[in-house]
């Protein structure tokens, strides 16, 4: 039987009641799969921000209403489950021996802001995108992905200070039992690994199964399982220590300039900045739209332009008023993806709870997540490093494999992407230079010289 066009309970009018919503962040799953994606990154976010508010005395009820923002923005303008996450360098240097003031990460923020904006309002980041080998590209997301997943399992086995640093510390291993023990963090990695299997669920997959098991996969792939493991982790912060309600104060933290000298940008610049702007390029604007283009396939590619552009405005707006330098990641996407998310609704979801904590909590929310689980946020970090590593597995010669590997092999054990993203290219271009004839080169060269002499 023919059905009815205009009868408002059939599921081809659905999206009639969303009209109003922009395209770009209208569901593409269901609700629960998009908030799933929401938290999909924390694992990354959560350690460093927590380290800086401790370590640093970054303002965290600042920074969580300015990452609201940019995630709400992200959210419409790319359509995809855009991350904001921390300038890793920036932090690391302000965490490390040097221990920059906050006018200073402000500075160093700014810097990478005002360049990585000319490189997107000029085009150059787009002619950088056009000519950068595919093997190097998957170097540095290999690279990344290793390096997120060695970490995390850091954080799963040993216990960590973040006041003092927000890489893995490997002072004491983390006891088997207990609130944040290692039982709960492999309690945690065992519930999503059943729930989200391998992260290849998708319909295709699902439909290719049989009978039972099909319809056991598409019930599993709709839990929100990071959703849950993150759900459980905030109740365990008060469970270990109730007397964090005592020292929760409401209200959103005063907004105020903050004030930079030039000495301060000085510093910032030359300490933090540099050390930045290779992994801005590569990883929050490169690696970030080739990755997008894997996983959504269906949409029209990311801008590296915009997506340059997007980094500089955010960062020349909020860090001059305290908030963290921030950039777009090739890993927070891996991981939103990985945990549901498939829409620029996953970091529009982020954006209100970041806006709701912020507003109502300011910056006493750090006493809370102080006594956050870590190995929960190891767990999720995990499947975001693996998510992001994998996407390296399309190479379709042994010579590209060979150049990626070498570029993550450098970036990993040099600790920089900036070494295996020269080492790569210098690497593919002497592989092509192996593919010239000499003798023909030499015979053309000869040919224009005699014509030249005529």
């Amino acid at each position: 039987m023919a059905s009815s066009a205009g009868d408002p309970l059939l599921p081809a009018e659905r999206p009639h009641r969303r009209r109003f919503l922009p395209p770009s962040i209208r569901l593409k799953t269901s609700v629960w799969s998009e908030l799933g994606g929401a938290v999909g990154d924390l694992g990354t976010y959560i350690p460093i921000v927590l380290a800086l508010s401790l370590a640093s005395h970054l303002d965290l009820g600042t920074t969580l209403i300015f990452t609201a923002l940019y995630n709400f923005a992200s959210g419409v303008l790319f359509g995809i489950p855009m991350p904001v996450q921390p300038m890793k360098s920036i932090a690391a240097v302000a965490l490390s021996s040097a221990h920059l003031t906050v006018p200073q990460i402000m500075g160093a923020g700014i810097a990478v802001a005002a360049i990585l904006l000319f490189l997107g309002a000029t085009g150059l980041m787009t002619c950088l995108y056009r000519v950068l080998p595919l093997p190097v590209v998957r170097g540095v997301q290999l690279s990344q992905g290793l390096s997120f997943a060695f970490t995390a399992v850091k954080y799963i086995r040993y216990d960590q200070d973040f006041s003092r640093s927000s890489s893995a510390s490997t002072s004491a291993e983390r006891p088997l039992l207990g609130l944040d023990g290692l039982l709960l963090a492999l309690a945690a990695l065992l519930f999503i690994l059943l729930t989200t299997g391998a992260g290849d669920d998708d319909d295709s997959a699902i439909n290719a199964a049989d009978g039972r098991a099909a319809t056991r996969r598409r019930s599993c792939g709709r839990v929100p399982a990071a959703l849950i493991v993150f759900a459980i982790g905030l109740v365990l912060c008060f469970v270990r220590d109730p007397s964090i309600f005592r020292g929760l104060r409401f209200g959103p933290a005063p907004l105020g300039l903050v004030k930079i000298t030039w000495d301060d940008f000085k510093i910032g610049f030359w300490q933090a900045a540099v050390p930045q702007l290779p992994l801005s390029v590569l990883n929050s604007v490169i690696a970030v739209c080739k990755l997008s283009s894997d996983l959504f396939p269906e949409q029209a590619e990311l801008s590296p332009a915009r997506v340059s552009v997007s980094v500089g405005l955010m960062n020349l707006v909020g860090c001059w008023f305290g908030a963290m330098p921030c950039c777009h990641g090739a890993g927070g996407l891996a991981g939103q993806y990985r945990f549901g998310g498939r829409s620029g609704a996953s970091v529009v979801f982020l954006a209100m709870g970041k806006l709701a904590l912020g507003l109502v909590f300011g910056n006493s929310f750090v006493t809370i997540l102080g006594e956050f689980p870590i190995g929960i946020l190891g767990v999720m970090l995990l499947f975001s490093g693996v998510e992001l590593a994998m996407a390296s597995r399309d190479m379709g010669s042994k010579e590209e494999s060979f150049v990626m590997l070498v570029c993550a092999g450098v970036s990993l054990t040099g600790s920089s992407a900036a070494l295996g993203f020269i080492a790569g290219v210098v690497l593919h271009l002497l592989l092509r230079l192996r593919e010239v004839d000499c003798g023909e080169l030499v015979g053309r060269l000869r040919a224009r010289r005699y014509t030249w002499l005529l």
